[in-house]
């Protein structure tokens, strides 16, 4: 390297010396690139290298500006910026070109600007549609006309200077491509193998697509490659899986994402799976009785493609004359013998043939309609749900009144509380102003009864009517009494007639 320098700048043998020590110690600071040139004169060596150093800043910053990587599509335009930065050195500039390097190795004139001499286009594939945008040494840009894919590659504006020879600036021309997507479904017959049914592609993309599905069929998918001459990739992807019958109509989507694209472009596909027909009878209710009308049969079919024939027969061959067809409807317009037959009905596509027959019973009388076993269990259900509501109200009812029974008045009658006195005097006796009683302390022989509530006292037996009517009660002897109780008396303290009547509603005992 420091030998390429030295090569490059002219000057006496001490100088060169110095010069390459100068340039190795810069270049190992980053302080200059050995591309650069100090364009000076001889004079002795200086005692530093650092003021040699500084005589060749200005050189130093030399350099080609241009932009390192640009975007383009084909068919538009793309222009290619170059521009000379002197840095107020003495450099001469002799002309610039515009090189293509395609691939490594590869390098082509495209474009050449001489001040004195003009503008020349020596590549035939450019040569239509390349321009210089000024008419400047110093400011050589191009513009590209109706890009192609193959146009991708370096360009480099490269100067021709004195005397420090060339000097150049690369950009690097990217091309975009945006792939051509499509999708498609591939109609497939039912069976038991593994078939493609979908495909998707993003054709002649730059960079390559990525290509993914979205499906709930259970398949799988294969993605392959292919590179285009002019640098662009296509894609391509299919999605397989075992067919079924259910298959058919089913929806897979295609997303294909790529750089250029704002958003993945997507496609839903539905599924095409063929299949013979299956074949159905509809219509027989087993109540074909004698003399009935326009009793009707449906041939009910599910193909895929649709059916092309469909065709009614019995069992000896031909139909009854009572039975009409039309297409999948056969009517019996009167139910006789005739049709206490077999019927079958074919079904026919581009895959096969299928059957389907129907025994019916031609009976005497008309049946009545047989409710629906479903009916039945709903009815059963209703009803069943009402017995069960009536069976908790009533249970509720004989709680409630259970409780009604158990929390109301007592059913007996009381033993009724006799004061000592004649009843009479207690109805005669006027009835006198509340006034304020005395709280006085009992005496050691006085016995006192607190009298349990405040409601009067009701008189039921008959010797207390009595009383009331006028009679006496009878009174029982106290010795009389004395000698039956014996000793029970004494055990009892005083006796309740000491007490005065009023004070207590404690009845006199009686005896028996």
């Amino acid at each position: 390297m420091a030998r390429d320098y030295a090569a490059r700048c002219p000057g006496s043998p001490g100088g060169n010396a110095w010069m390459v020590t100068a340039v190795i110690i810069l270049t190992a600071q980053g302080l200059a690139k050995p591309s650069s040139c100090c364009f000076y004169s001889w004079s002795p060596p200086l005692p530093s290298l650092a003021l040699l150093s500084l005589g060749c800043w200005g050189v130093i910053a030399q350099k080609v500006r241009v932009e390192q990587e640009l975007e383009a599509y084909p068919t538009e335009s793309v222009d290619l910026r170059c521009e000379f930065v002197d840095g107020g050195s003495l450099t001469k500039l002799t002309q610039v070109s515009w090189i293509w390097e395609p691939v490594d190795g590869q390098r082509d004139n495209i474009a050449v600007y001489h001040p004195i001499y003009g503008q020349s286009f020596p590549n035939m594939a450019f040569r239509d549609r390349v321009v210089f945008l000024h008419n400047d040494l110093k400011i050589p840009s191009i513009r590209i006309n109706d890009l192609r894919m193959s146009d991708a590659g370096r360009y480099t504006c490269e100067y021709a200077t004195y005397p420090s020879g060339n000097e150049q600036g690369t950009t690097t021309l990217i091309m975009l491509a945006k792939p051509k997507n499509s999708a498609r479904a591939v109609t497939v017959q039912a069976g038991s193998k593994s078939v493609v049914v979908a495909q998707c592609e993003g054709a002649d993309g730059k960079p390559a697509a990525t290509i993914k599905w979205l499906a709930s069929v259970g398949g799988n998918h294969s993605t392959t490659t292919t590179n285009g001459p002019d640098g662009t990739v296509t894609v391509r992807s299919e999605y397989r899986l075992v067919p079924t019958v259910a298959d058919n109509g089913r929806e897979v989507t295609c997303l294909v994402d790529q750089r250029t694209q704002d958003r993945p472009w997507t496609e839903v596909l539905k599924l095409s799976v063929e299949y013979p027909p299956i074949v159905t009878i509809d219509g027989y209710d087993n109540n074909w009785y004698v003399g009935r009308s326009d009793a009707v049969l449906f041939c009910l079919a599910k193909a895929n493609p649709e059916p092309t024939t469909i065709t009614w027969t019995t069992a000896s061959g031909s139909l009854p004359d009572t039975v009409v067809v039309e297409h999948n409807k056969l009517t019996v317009r009167k139910v006789d013998d005739a049709v206490n037959t077999t019927f079958t009905c074919e079904v026919k596509n581009k895959h096969g043939a299928s059957r389907k027959t129907l025994t019916t019973f031609v009976i005497e009388e008309k049946r009545e309609p047989v409710r629906d076993p479903q009916t039945g269990v709903v009815v059963g259900g209703i009803f069943g749900m009402l017995i069960f509501i009536a069976v908790v109200i009533g249970i509720v009812f004989l709680i409630r009144k259970y409780q009604q029974g158990t929390e109301g008045p007592p059913k007996h009658k009381p033993p009724p509380p006799v004061k000592a006195g004649s009843s009479t005097e207690m109805l005669n006796k006027p009835s006198e102003p509340p006034t304020a009683t005395e709280i006085v302390p009992l005496s050691p022989g006085d016995v006192y009864y607190e009298p349990t509530g405040g409601e009067p006292v009701t008189i039921l037996d008959e010797e207390a009517t009595e009383a009331l009517n006028g009679g006496a009660p009878p009174v029982l002897n106290k010795d009389a009494a004395d000698g039956h109780h014996g000793n029970e008396s004494s055990n009892h303290g005083p006796s309740s007639a000491n007490i005065p009547r009023g004070e207590s509603f404690v009845s006199t005992p009686m005896y028996v």
